[in-house]
């Protein structure tokens, strides 16, 4: 994160979007289903849209489902990416979680690219100044090249965002590890999920970091119809499917923790799920796998010129 910015809480105002469909509280990006039932859906912001039009308050700004409130600064990677009220400068919003990977890199989903962002690292409460916390900028944004906005099942949910200055550690900030090329966790492999994401259709915001262990849902299982069956693709890991908890809208771009090898490992990228009914059993949130994407990771990290 660059050009520090002075300490600003973030200020939550209500959030609307419009209704194409007719269909209430329900919106998917890309997939639909049909009499306005519950639809396939990103788990966080629409990419390239003003905030107001994007986000939508009941779908997109509250915590993950079933959790409990982390450890302050116990998860040290996670970043929150926000972007500025354009009726009230100065004042940020929370829309997507991310994970950083160097000291200029965040790694986040392809669907909470937005044209501006600041990146909020050594972050807890959202709305309350702890002194852990400081903000970068975003100096460009690589989107992988087979994303498609309007196809979210095909996968390549992914991007990674430059930093305008180099992160450093405060002793609330660290890089996170990835996991090596291909790798693959067994079924109930315990991780978790971490964010500001949603619990319910009409709870409020959470000002603090949410946390939630979940067991992995290997693909075999996964890519069964009565689960998400071709949409889980095997470029994608799946956690949950309980009925009980889930990753939900606002949780989108951020990691999926997992304990591997005496040290933890970002496995996963929050992608998609079923809203706003995120619990809902045998459809877990489904996560872009990272292990899959490492060669594109380096490509751009490391061929891109860092500034």
């Amino acid at each position: 994160m660059e050009s520090d910015h002075s300490v600003t809480t973030c200020k939550r105002q209500p959030l609307h979007l419009s209704d194409p469909a007719g269909c209430g509280d329900y919106f998917s990006l890309g997939i639909h289903t049909t009499n306005c039932s519950p639809s396939l859906f990103v788990l966080g912001a629409i990419s390239g849209t003003p905030l107001r039009d994007a986000l939508q308050k009941d779908a997109l700004a509250e915590r993950i489902i079933g959790g409990h409130e982390a450890q302050p600064n116990s998860w040290k990677w996670q970043v929150s990416l926000q972007i500025s009220y354009p009726e009230d400068m100065g004042y940020y919003g929370h829309i997507c979680g991310g994970t950083l990977i160097s000291s200029k890199w965040v790694m986040t989903a392809a669907h909470c690219v937005n044209v501006s962002y600041r990146v909020a690292l050594g972050e807890h409460n959202l709305m309350q100044v702890d002194g852990t916390e400081y903000y970068i900028d975003v100096d460009a944004i690589f989107t992988h090249e087979g994303w498609n906005p309007y196809a979210i099942a095909n996968g390549y949910d992914i991007a990674l965002l430059r930093l305008k200055s180099h992160a450093y550690d405060n002793g609330f900030v660290e890089i996170g590890t990835l996991p090596p090329n291909g790798q693959i966790l067994p079924n109930d492999y315990p991780c978790y999920i971490t964010g500001w994401g949603v619990i319910s259709v009409n709870g409020d915001s959470p000002d603090r970091l949410q946390e939630v262990v979940v067991p992995v849902v290997d693909h075999e299982i996964c890519s069964q119809p009565d689960w998400w069956g071709s949409q889980a693709k095997e470029t994608m890991i799946c956690a949950g499917g309980d009925g009980v908890r889930a990753g939900c809208s606002g949780d989108s771009g951020g990691p999926l923790n997992c304990y591997r090898d005496g040290r933890w490992e970002i496995h996963g990228i929050a992608s998609f799920g079923l809203v706003p009914y995120c619990n809902t059993y045998h459809k877990p949130t489904v996560y872009t796998r990272v292990s899959a994407y490492l060669d594109w990771i380096r490509n751009v990290s490391v061929f891109v010129p860092v500034r």
